[in-house]
């Protein structure tokens, strides 16, 4: 029950931001800004730049707010365009350089991280990545998009994303093994 009240109080918010309604678009901002900031931030490295983008995507949010659909989560609809807005504003400062070379088919270890680590650390190791690998890291194994859905958004091949990502992936390693964080298998 409280589930089909929770989204009716979202549809009716939804409907009075759409009609302007200053208070209800300042209650649809605080309820989405603190996880929208998270997702901006791990594109943007620079916390004030993602709070920029943050912003602009929400200037997106409410400007195109009449064509949400009801279809799906209206946080998943607000997420993609805060993954967009952060593809820009990368693309507009040119940070992003694609690596075309085509990965290698090797084994891929088992590899499990440390509990101990938390995520300010994981998203620094995140962070250090060259801008294209980290795009790609992302939006693949925080979103969850498909190899597919990365390159039509990001304007790659298919083979481009899944050579960013393995690229991504090995340096990650790299870099854990080297802070003696990396264990393998179970503990």
């Amino acid at each position: 029950m409280k589930i089909i009240s929770f989204y009716n109080n979202e549809k009716r918010l939804i409907s009075k931001a759409v009609a302007n309604d200053r208070e209800a678009q300042q209650l649809i901002y605080e309820r989405y800004a603190p996880k929208m900031l998270s997702v901006c931030r791990q594109y943007v490295k620079d916390v004030q730049f993602a709070e920029d983008v943050m912003v602009n995507g929400f200037v997106k949010v409410f400007k195109h707010l009449e064509s949400f659909k009801h279809e799906g989560s209206f946080e998943g609809w607000i997420r993609r365009v805060m993954i967009r807005e952060s593809i820009s504003f990368l693309r507009k400062k040119q940070f992003v350089v694609f690596d075309n070379e085509l990965y290698e088919n090797e084994a891929h270890e088992n590899v499990s991280i440390s509990s101990s680590m938390d995520v300010e650390h994981i998203q620094k190791l995140i962070d250090e990545l060259p801008e294209g690998y980290k795009m790609v890291f992302v939006m693949y194994a925080v979103e969850g998009y498909k190899h597919n859905e990365i390159a039509e958004m990001l304007k790659i091949s298919e083979g481009t994303s899944k050579s960013q990502l393995y690229k991504a992936r090995k340096m990650l390693q790299e870099k854990l093994k080297e802070q003696k964080i990396l264990g393998y298998g179970a503990h």
